[in-house]
């Protein structure tokens, strides 16, 4: 008996001890994403609701060296200027179309300001030279860690810009550099022509990252409003959540998917179902609104943003999370992955039909898999098999997405090498036939190593504007890359099932000790 109880005391601590080696200490105090002091709505030095993002010389390099987007505006101003004070609601009304959950046309242009009236920027802002207010700089985001800059400097790919004392006059500016036709009377989900195509341009997927996170996120959300949770239910949640700590691309959601695991049996007993208040206090007590981190807000889709409001979205991150999934595993866990991927959508995805058709290609495999290959395959198939049925139904409805209908998966312009041949049925239907050797590399590729980046992860928040005022804490933990590459799946499976016996173990003991009181 003391042998026991002992060792159910001491599976807890080697938990968390494990999950402290695998996932690395977690940042100290507000976390290295605060701690590098980007001003965020309400905070000093940005007002609440103001689309553009406040920098200073502490976070000015890695705020800019994270952006996603493929240009950047700076604005050097200064607070006592009544020219600056009046050129503000221009630059917000421009900066309102691209920064903001709201913003028409996210992840193109991300611009922010510099006070330079205020003493810590003052080197900064002479390191671009800024000689009158207020001052706009344009380029790469990248572009802007530079030593010295000056705005006729030749082969810079930095530029003044020289006519945008107007809202009208800058956009007008950015509409002949880029190229493009934006307007200051665009709204969300109303500018087909200006989405990102993102079939034809593979670094478009560095954008997902945010939706898997948003996707993770909306998931749980409706797990716990509809009580979903149920003792026939609880442990396809549970063997799906030890999933999402070992391989979920993101770094942040591998966190809060652990601290809802690891709390589990404390908020949710094994034979107990939650009320709703029950639910919104696990929800809650875990990440506040977000199991990966508070302040993301909802329907933020980038690369998954559909030209309607009703399309794409949440269905179109969960596929991008499941794909990033399967390439993540080890040979070693592939069936085990399998089994609770089937599970998390059969018990856990709230619309009948699509669910239906999933668990049906789940039960149509007949032997077990042996490698991360095959299941990475397995799980693409299904999804064309899928896009070929929404195809036919969308088609006939008339409900497809005028800019991204459904489509066999890769397309030609992303990987030409995966197709052998193709030809059309006399249905309309495309028939290829695939090199599967090179599809699988594409998806390694485009579901691995292109999708995260070690410092994107930090730096949705600093868009977002959602951090408060810097902490006091070291930031020298702030992020390592979230990808696990393929030479380490063995090392991550390991890791994976040891912390699934753990768990296991950790809970079978917790049960016992319970009973024996019970008993007692």
């Amino acid at each position: 008996m003391a042998a026991t109880t002992a060792a159910g005391e001491a599976a807890p601590r080697l938990l968390l001890v494990l999950l402290a080696a695998f996932l690395g200490a977690p940042p100290r105090g507000a976390g290295a994403l605060r701690s590098l002091g980007v001003a965020g709505a309400g905070a000093a030095g940005g007002a609440k609701g103001d689309a553009a993002v406040d920098l200073d010389a502490g976070n000015f390099t890695a705020f800019l060296h994270a952006a996603p987007e493929s240009f950047a505006v700076v604005e050097f101003f200064a607070h006592w200027c009544p020219a600056c004070r009046n050129y503000k609601p221009h630059y917000e009304k421009v900066a309102k179309l691209f920064n903001g959950p709201d913003a028409a046309h996210p992840g193109s242009i991300v611009m922010a300001r510099v006070d330079c009236a205020s003493k810590v920027n003052l080197d900064l802002c002479n390191k671009f030279s800024v000689d009158h207010y207020p001052f706009l700089v344009w380029g790469p985001p990248a572009k802007f860690d530079s030593p010295q800059w000056k705005p006729k400097q030749e082969n810079s790919e930095l530029e003044l810009i020289d006519d945008g004392r107007t809202a009208e006059r800058l956009l007008k500016w950015i509409n002949k550099k880029m190229g493009s036709s934006f307007s200051l009377d665009d709204k969300r989900y109303e500018n087909e022509s200006a989405l990102p195509k993102n079939a034809s341009d593979p670094e478009q997927i560095v954008r997902a990252i945010y939706d898997v996170e948003e996707a993770t996120a909306h998931a749980l959300q409706i797990i716990m409003e509809h009580k979903m949770i149920k003792p026939e239910t609880r442990d396809s949640l549970v063997r799906f959540l030890q999933i999402l700590v070992a391989h979920h691309p993101s770094k942040r959601c591998r966190r809060g998917s652990a601290d809802l695991l690891i709390n589990f049996d404390d908020h949710w007993h094994t034979n107990l179902s939650l009320s709703s208040q029950d639910s919104s206090t696990l929800l809650t007590s875990v990440a506040g609104d977000n199991i990966c981190g508070k302040g993301v807000p909802h329907g933020y889709w980038m690369f998954c943003r559909g030209s309607k409001k009703e399309t794409r979205g949440f269905s179109c991150g969960l596929w991008v999370l499941l794909h990033s999934l399967t390439v993540r595993i080890g040979d070693g866990e592939s069936q085990s992955t399998f089994t609770s991927i089937c599970d998390f959508i059969h018990n856990f995805f709230i619309c009948d039909e699509c669910r239906e058709h999933f668990y049906e290609m789940c039960s149509s495999v007949s032997a077990p898999f042996k490698s991360a290959r095959d299941l990475t395959l397995w799980l693409w198939r299904a999804h064309n098999k899928v896009n070929e049925r929404l195809m036919k139904e969308e088609k006939d409805l008339d409900t497809a997405d005028p800019s991204f209908p459904k489509v066999i998966w890769p397309p030609k312009q992303l990987c030409p090498s995966c197709y052998r041949s193709s030809s059309r049925a006399a249905d309309g239907t495309m028939q290829v036939e695939w090199d599967e050797d090179e599809v699988f590399r594409f998806l390694v590729d485009y579901y691995g190593k292109k999708l995260v980046s070690s410092y994107r992860e930090t730096y949705m928040d600093f868009h977002l504007q959602v951090t408060k005022q810097a902490s006091t804490s070291d930031d020298s933990s702030s992020s390592s890359a979230a990808t696990v590459p393929i030479g380490a799946a063995l090392g991550v499976a390991v890791a994976s099932c040891t912390f699934g016996a753990l768990a296991c173990f950790w809970r079978t003991q917790q049960k016992n000790r319970k009973q024996r009181k019970n008993w007692n």
